[in-house]
């Protein structure tokens, strides 16, 4: 039996030429997962799975990877997907969890709770940058994939929104440290404000510039994620937050 022939495409062709190359394929539903906050010293990791519609229901006017978007932007994007899309999800893990299991093993299970948890099941899954296994569907690992496919980009912007939300809402328990300017993202003014204050529950323990400025003997307490608007779910203490939805 003679395999099929190789589909190439390339980058110049779109953010949707991907998706569209896999559903002439028969793979009707294509998922994309990204995350936000992998680079951040504070605040929760939050990774997002997303399954647009097929046709132009799909295309999304302005979707692109949410780091090359503005704020407003995004905001304007992240309502269209949630609005459009025939299944999204959300898990939100909070930073105890990273500084117990490891920034890379959170990913990786976000990623799959992230899939896990749409409403639909996908056909084949697309994610940015590393394989994840242990999907029971096909799938492939894009270099930078929220570049390229329109549902990982649909992804990237949902977590982004969705994090940068949560750490507002932390700026109000915390301001001292401005989380709502740079998002937990070790900045000048981030390392300036942790070594005048110390570090709270909401940083990451277990990362060197984190740890350098901790208080000998300093305990951890319970991490409260506390999700921004577009959960509209309660906060959970030290677990894993996740949320979903579909087409409205």
């Amino acid at each position: 039996m003679l395999a099929p022939p190789r589909t190439v495409v390339h980058r110049a062709a779109g953010l949707w030429a991907l998706e569209r190359a896999l559903q002439r394929r028969g793979f009707d539903r294509v998922a994309g997962a990204d995350e936000a906050g992998r680079g951040a010293c504070a605040g929760p990791l939050v990774v997002a799975a997303v399954v647009l519609p097929q046709g132009r229901r799909g295309e999304i006017d302005e979707l692109n990877d949410s780091k090359l978007l503005t704020a407003a932007a995004r905001d304007r994007i992240y309502e269209d997907v949630v609005r459009r899309a025939e299944a999204w999800s959300v898990v939100i893990i909070p930073p105890g969890d990273i500084d117990r299991r490891g920034l890379h093993v959170c990913n990786l299970a976000g990623m799959r709770r992230a899939f896990a948890g749409l409403s639909v099941r996908p056909d084949y899954v697309l994610t940015d940058g590393f394989r994840v296994d242990g999907l029971g569907v096909p799938g492939l690992a894009v270099w930078k994939g929220d570049q390229v496919a329109a549902c990982v980009a649909a992804a990237s912007v949902v977590a982004k929104v969705t994090r940068d939300r949560i750490m507002q809402d932390l700026h109000k328990a915390h301001p001292e440290y401005g989380f709502d300017e740079h998002k937990g993202y070790a900045t000048p003014d981030h390392q300036a404000a942790l070594s005048a204050h110390g570090p709270c529950a909401e940083h990451r323990f277990s990362y060197a510039n984190v740890a350098a400025v901790g208080r000998p003997g300093q305990r951890r307490g319970n991490v409260g994620v506390a999700p921004g608007a577009p959960a509209r779910v309660p906060a959970q203490v030290g677990d894993n937050v996740a949320m979903e939805g579909g087409p409205r």
